[in-house]
């Protein structure tokens, strides 16, 4: 930024893609929000003004029904404390009786429960969607996959069997028991999806494969299995030799091989921005599960690591389910 002769600090930026953006001021080494933007966007340590640009067919408010987004508190056996989620219901909802099918989407490293509504435009998207017939009126449920203060640390060996999740057990233990308890959903297989990008597409393949028999649709967004693969270097992964198995292949054999993860799923979809540092890992995870019969879809578009990627894969994910 530069100071005019006013005092005023400005900069000029763009011309930017339609969506919405994150942003902080740095001010002598101090992050700190807009004081004159109310709009902000969480993540998991810290809060970001966030601007919305418009010009897109499917992230702009538009005037069509709206649906409701909700702050939802319960408490976590698993962590023994209250926990956040946040949960989109279509329109119409409050005003009837029926049942919906019921769509998790999970966030990535670093962010929270609030980052798919805010800075992901989940809410308005969906809004969107339903109202021109391109997806089914559904429950959307994004809860914090975090589970402590967040901090990259060194990856675990492809060798060696991370302890358990402490996410992927609440989720099964009292995320979607929650949800179904006390939500209007459809409560089986055929009505279940599940998807997440980076972090939370490395939680959702866990749960798939832990629980094959609950989802019928699930979603990876520039993501894959994280451990599965010896490491070249942070963030790659090498192609498996179709000869020979990994030692994360030995320990999830059972797992890989159960019918149960075929039979009922009708759609296991992965993309990937080419520009993604994570490219490699999906590429080795899309093989490895075509490897034991899994049939996968996968879609390589331009793009990187963001959130510019993110918000059009549920786009595109989001009408594909419950077909």
């Amino acid at each position: 930024m530069t100071k005019d002769e006013t005092g005023v600090w400005q900069v000029t930026l763009g011309p930017l893609e339609p969506g919405a953006y994150r942003y902080t001021f740095l001010i002598d080494g101090v992050s700190v929000v807009d004081p004159r933007n109310p709009i902000t966007s969480e993540s998991n340590g810290n809060v970001w003004s966030l601007v919305v640009v418009p010009g897109s067919e499917w992230m702009d408010i538009r005037n069509v029904p709206h649906g409701a987004l909700s702050e939802v508190t319960y408490y976590s056996t698993v962590l023994s404390r209250f926990r956040r989620m946040h949960v989109y219901t279509p329109p119409e909802y409050e005003k009837g009786t029926g049942r919906y099918p019921v769509f998790y989407l999970l966030h990535g490293a670093g962010d929270s429960d609030d980052s798919w509504s805010s800075v992901g435009r989940a809410g308005v998207i969906l809004d969107n969607l339903i109202s021109a017939g391109k997806a089914k009126p559904m429950i959307v449920v994004m809860p914090a996959g975090h589970t402590r203060p967040f901090s990259f640390g060194a990856p675990p060996r492809s060798d060696s069997q991370p302890p358990p999740d402490e996410f992927e057990q609440e989720f099964m233990r009292d995320i979607l028991p929650a949800i179904e308890k006390n939500y209007r959903v459809i409560a089986n297989r055929n009505s279940r999806a599940i998807a997440g990008l980076s972090m939370g597409g490395a939680q959702t393949l866990n749960i798939f494969l832990s629980h094959p028999e609950m989802f019928a649709y699930v979603g990876v967004f520039s993501s894959g299995l994280f451990n599965a693969f010896p490491r070249t270097r942070p963030g790659e992964a090498s192609p498996p030799d179709p000869n020979a198995r990994t030692p994360w292949e030995e320990q999830n054999l059972a797992r890989l091989q159960n019918p149960a993860g075929k039979k009922g799923l009708k759609l296991l979809w992965f993309g990937t921005g080419k520009d993604d540092f994570l490219l490699q890992v999906s590429r080795s995870t899309v093989n490895l599960l075509k490897k034991y019969d899994f049939n996968v879809v996968y879609e390589e578009t331009d793009g990187a690591h963001t959130w510019l990627v993110w918000r059009d894969y549920l786009i595109q994910f989001a009408p594909k389910l419950f077909r």
